[in-house]
């Protein structure tokens, strides 16, 4: 199979706490065959392959968006338009968003709830090479209580039975994670307050036994206080909001539930709207600081916080992944943890960690080319000009790409 070599004026493998100048990525079909120095990576270079170069350009792990939602548009109604389309208009509009995730240099995405499984079907499509986008992690229909949080996607539940069986139809229709809605949300007209549990803990404890069971992980949204603590006890993989809201209101972080996240090394992902700062500008710095006290508070204690964007939701639009990283800058995480929660952080809380969200030999090639250097700015991200997403090259429609000259590695082998 023939190969392609990348170079760059600097690489980062993941972790990216350090990067190396002069570095390249090696590439066969969809694997990584060696990645690092130039000249090291050189050595595994067949004669012939194809070489790539750009020397102003960083290279870096293809991004992971943890938390999307294909089947919503980002309108200011994405309930109406999901329930007012068709499944074939609907998965047709969930293809063109995938598609904008990968011009964003996101590689893999999990959708955390669809209609009619449409999630299972555009991730086999994609994987067939049939559409462009990245790697899908579906969830299908969430599971929720009788016109809870998201009921008009099919997944209503009530009592231990009926959640076994929801968990086991959801598996055998390609379910790649288990999705619970252990709290209300803000999406569902007439449902429960966000803050709200909707599960007991029991309860949530049969989603994880039955999940687990299955091999699948389980993801819980979850809003208010007493929905984390139940999430936490009953085992969940990663939680999904994790506002520490309460019935008033306001902000309850709770340091006894912090340590159980971190004992327990369950990933959190507060999918975090995109226009974090239009929300900062209109509420004023000060309530905002208040506001994003709790996210700051998790970070400085070594909860392993993973990216996410809530992707489809009023106003959350697609390949906004940047803009969400970049409020945990303003909350002053240094920019190499940023970019591990979007690459290696975030592939091990998809159960990825031995696929994706590095440069290494055996490696998925996923893999991301970027102008300029992000760990001096995270807006170098935003300046796509390759991306491969299982080893298939994608340039985005923006992107005003000047290929290098390509040459047989030969050429390199012997300047």
């Amino acid at each position: 199979m023939n190969q392609t070599l990348i170079t760059a004026g600097r690489i980062l493998l993941g972790p990216s706490s350090t990067h190396i100048d002069d570095g390249a990525v090696l590439v066969s079909g969809d694997t990584i065959v060696a990645a690092g120095a130039r000249n090291d990576v050189l050595a595994h270079a067949e004669p012939g392959c194809t070489v790539m170069e750009f020397p102003d350009a960083t290279v870096l792990p293809g991004l992971i968006d943890c938390h999307v939602h294909l089947a919503f548009d980002a309108g200011p109604d994405p309930v109406a338009t999901l329930t007012d389309s068709d499944d074939a208009t609907l998965l047709l509009d969930m293809a063109g968003r995938a598609r904008q995730l990968l011009d964003a240099g996101v590689t893999t995405a999990r959708d955390l709830g669809d209609r009619g499984g449409l999630s299972v079907r555009l991730r086999d499509a994609i994987s067939e090479g049939a559409v462009a986008g990245p790697r899908i992690l579906a969830a299908t229909a969430p599971l929720t209580t009788p016109k809870g949080h998201c009921w008009f996607l099919g997944g209503e539940v009530e009592g231990e039975n009926e959640i076994r069986q929801k968990v086991r139809q959801n598996a055998e229709e390609g379910a790649d994670v288990i999705k619970v809605m252990a709290t209300g949300g803000g999406l569902t007209r007439g449902g429960p307050p966000i803050w709200q549990p909707q599960f007991t803990t029991e309860e949530l404890a049969v989603v994880v036994e039955e999940a687990h069971q299955l091999g699948l992980p389980v993801a819980a949204h979850a809003h208010g206080v007493q929905g984390i603590a139940a999430a936490i006890t009953a085992g969940v993989d990663t939680i999904e909001h994790c506002s520490w809201m309460t019935e008033d209101g306001a902000s309850d972080l709770r340091e006894d539930l912090i340590a159980q996240l971190i004992a327990k090394q369950i990933h959190v992902c507060l999918a975090n709207h995109p226009n974090w700062q239009a929300f900062a500008d209109r509420v004023g710095p000060e309530k905002a600081a208040e506001l994003f006290a709790p996210t700051r508070r998790m970070a400085e204690s070594g909860v392993r916080l993973v990216a996410g964007t809530d992707a489809g939701i009023p106003r959350a639009f697609f390949g906004g992944l940047i803009s969400s990283l970049e409020f945990f800058e303003h909350l002053g995480v240094p920019r190499h943890r940023i970019i591990d929660m979007a690459t290696i952080s975030a592939a091990s809380a998809l159960r990825l960690s031995d696929k994706t969200g590095r440069l290494a030999a055996g490696c998925r090639a996923d893999i991301l080319v970027v102008d300029g250097d992000p760990l001096a700015g995270l807006d170098a991200l935003r300046a796509v000009r390759l991306v491969l997403a299982g080893g298939r090259f994608h340039i985005p429609d923006s992107a005003a790409l000047s290929w290098a000259q390509q040459r047989p590695a030969s050429a390199c082998l012997n300047p």
